[in-house]
């Protein structure tokens, strides 16, 4: 069961990686939305987010469809995931997310103007390649902020607070709000594999500064976590209640 639920991690993140991070490349690189950074945006950000609808639904009752990291780490400081599980979730979503940029990048080199160096592959960073300018300390900062509160939406979502079955709307939508104001930010990781794999393709800055990217996110999940065990998660006294218990489905 447990390799069933790594090789669903390996294949959801390959998909988010090789479709969203491909709208991204398209999007920016190739400039496909013109001049109009506001429709690369929205077009980026509506791509996470509809991807990981539909992972949600396709691959969640199975795996969880975490698919991302710092979703992993959330899910073992809020006492919902064994820490030996968490391990073999992150190695699948890391090399899952390498693969689909691997395959991104392959697919890419079939196009007589594409140079990685230019169009690069949906990578993050901050500074001269941050939409606005943004610089390493407000990068940081973003990327815990918006993290935490996608994997809050995440841990809340899929606990008994939620409908089990709009969880998969909830963290879709959820991807997709932070994608419209981390992108000029950012880029927007919220997603350490989902950031790892495209700066090892692209290499040069993008790998130098993928450490931001890899940090922040984990620290946010961890964030969300204490806040769902502080404010969100059941207390023993409800249960006794008679409180109808949600899903243990995660996503």
């Amino acid at each position: 069961m447990l390799m069933r639920k790594l090789s669903l991690e390996f294949i959801g993140t390959f998909v988010l990686v090789f479709f969203a991070v491909g709208v991204a490349t398209l999007t920016f690189g190739f400039k496909l939305a013109g001049s109009s950074t506001a429709a690369g945006v929205l077009l980026t950000g509506l791509a996470f987010g509809l991807v990981l609808l539909a992972l949600v639904y396709a691959i969640g009752p199975i795996s969880g469809c975490h698919v991302n990291p710092a979703v992993t780490i959330g899910f073992v400081l809020s006492g919902r995931m064994p820490v030996g599980e968490a391990l073999g979730y992150w190695g699948a979503q890391f090399l899952g997310g390498l693969a689909g940029a691997g395959a991104l990048w392959a697919v890419f080199t079939g196009s007589s103007g594409y140079d990685r160096g230019v169009q690069g592959l949906g990578t993050d960073g901050w500074g001269s390649h941050s939409i606005i300018g943004l610089n390493e300390g407000g990068a940081f900062v973003a990327e815990v902020v918006l993290t935490a509160l996608f994997v809050l939406i995440v841990l809340a979502a899929t606990s008994h607070v939620a409908s089990a079955g709009f969880a998969g709307l909830a963290i879709g939508m959820g991807l997709t709000v932070v994608h419209l104001i981390g992108i000029p930010l950012t880029g927007t990781s919220v997603n350490p594999a989902r950031s790892l794999g495209p700066a090892i393709v692209v290499g040069g800055d993008a790998l130098d500064q993928v450490w931001l990217f890899i940090v922040a996110p984990l620290i946010g999940g961890a964030l969300a976590a204490g806040v769902w065990l502080m404010l969100i998660a059941e207390r023993p006294e409800s249960a006794a209640a008679g409180q109808v218990l949600g899903s243990d489905i995660v996503a």
